[in-house]
């Protein structure tokens, strides 16, 4: 059924009357505005999602508490940027893109984590002269051109080793980042991570300070986080036997999931960290090592559920099936160019109509896109109701993560602009793009 779901929607989000309600602006009165597409942010629902992983981080883990590192992959703009900054926590980049936005807005460096697989020499060179808190090293040649760089320009860069800790994450293979055959870090099984500790170690222009893992993206069972904590600290003791020290820091990584349909549960920050934190003091008493500070990288599960998209219904269409049944398509003026996860996850999602209420019955029905590929579907089944039809708006709620990051130009359609909204009021944070943003490219 089509109807309004607390667990999916932003926590300003309601239905006033027979209409969509987000920080207290109609839906329809956004779309007149701005325009649609439109991705719809609750600034105030950011900031009660990035404060509540802080303090959970905070509460489980007291003097231990590392950095709530936000993913920026996830969404990042220079307006979020400055949340970021005002929440008090960290942000974790992975190109040099994302470490621009930092820096347009004077982001704290120290609070910068630079990640990826292929950071290029000038990434790596911009981070270090700008002073970025950590950077996490992922393969054997990274560690010689962080460390050439570092020397170069006189630094002794605070680093991770980005570890594959052989966990299976129950997510979609795409998103599941650390068993064996992966192209993210090196792998403890196969003793590449003791041969990676052992290069860095030989750079005076490196200092090691702790291991980062992250075992994936949409995981809802701590089980996961918990196998990999295991193993890092582990992998901890064995670095405090050759080396006669122990490291102080930890990197759990993110990938806390959260509710995109009915059914599905947003993961509750202190009830995660809270368990991660059991895990980690009893395996750190087990092998008598000092609690390490930890950190962690949820992006999605901060500004995921923050964010409705609206869209505008632009045809609709009844095919009879092979068995006789009848579908109905709902054609909507985006798609694929600013949701690409259904096409590249089997990603599934929810639908309201958010301008009016119908009393009409519902019927079997596939939102689709405007692109020319049958592929564009955003959503593969949901109940409709028959009189949805041209000029009706739908809502699609969860879509703060992975949606105008991942947005592309497909058929040279522009990306949707961003609209943040808190208490009434509604401010562009990222305009639309217009034709002439799309040929002013062109030579």
């Amino acid at each position: 059924m089509s109807t309004f779901n607390h667990e999916v929607f932003s926590h300003s989000s309601k239905i006033v009357g027979d209409e969509l309600v987000i920080a207290g602006i109609r839906a329809q009165q956004l779309v007149k505005e701005f325009g649609s597409p439109l991705f719809v942010l609750d600034q105030a629902d950011f900031f009660e999602r990035a404060g509540a992983w802080r303090d959970a981080l905070a509460d489980a883990f007291g003097e231990r508490a590392g950095t709530v590192y936000y993913a920026g992959k996830s969404f990042l703009c220079k307006e979020v940027a400055r949340w970021l900054d005002q929440v008090g926590i960290g942000l974790d980049v992975c190109s040099g893109g994302e470490l621009a936005v930092a820096l347009a807005t004077g982001f704290p460096m120290d609070r910068i984590e630079l990640h990826g697989n292929n950071k290029s020499e000038a990434e790596i060179s911009t981070g270090v002269e700008a002073g970025v808190g950590t950077i996490v090293l992922d393969s054997f040649i990274e560690i010689e051109r962080v460390a050439a760089i570092a020397s170069e320009l006189g630094k002794n860069q605070r680093v991770y080793l980005r570890l594959t800790a052989g966990v299976e994450a129950h997510t979609h293979e795409f998103i599941s980042t650390a068993h064996e055959d992966v192209k993210f870090g090196f792998s403890i099984a196969s003793g590449a991570a003791e041969k990676a500790i052992a290069q860095v170690s030989s750079h005076a222009s490196l200092n090691l300070v702790g291991f980062h893992s992250h075992i994936g993206s949409q995981i809802f069972h701590s089980d996961g986080f918990s196998v990999a904590a295991r193993k890092l600290i582990a992998l901890l003791a064995t670095y405090r036997d050759m080396y006669g020290r122990e490291l102080p820091e930890l990197d759990l990584g993110g990938g806390y999931g959260i509710a995109y349909v009915p059914g599905e549960k947003t993961l509750v920050p202190a009830q995660v960290m809270r368990e991660l934190a059991e895990v980690v003091v009893a395996e750190c008493a087990k092998h008598n090592l000092l609690v390490p500070k930890i950190s962690i990288e949820p992006g999605r599960a901060i500004v995921g559920p923050t964010t409705t998209t609206l869209y505008t219904v632009g045809t609709t269409k009844d095919v009879t099936l092979e068995n006789g049944q009848t579908r109905r398509y709902v054609s909507v003026d985006g798609g694929m160019s600013d949701n690409l996860r259904p096409a590249l996850y089997d990603a599934e999602y929810f639908a309201i109509l958010a301008n009016r209420t119908s009393t009409q019955p519902e019927v079997d029905t596939r939102v689709v896109g405007k692109h020319c590929e049958s592929g564009d579907i955003i959503i593969r089944a949901i109940s409709l109701a028959t009189d949805c039809g041209p000029g009706d708006l739908l809502a699609i709620p969860a879509t703060g993560a992975y949606h105008r990051s991942m947005a592309n130009n497909y058929n040279h359609v522009p990306r949707p602009a961003v609209v943040a909204v808190i208490d009434g009021t509604a401010r562009v944070i990222v305009r639309r793009e217009t034709h002439e943003d799309l040929l002013a490219l062109d030579i």
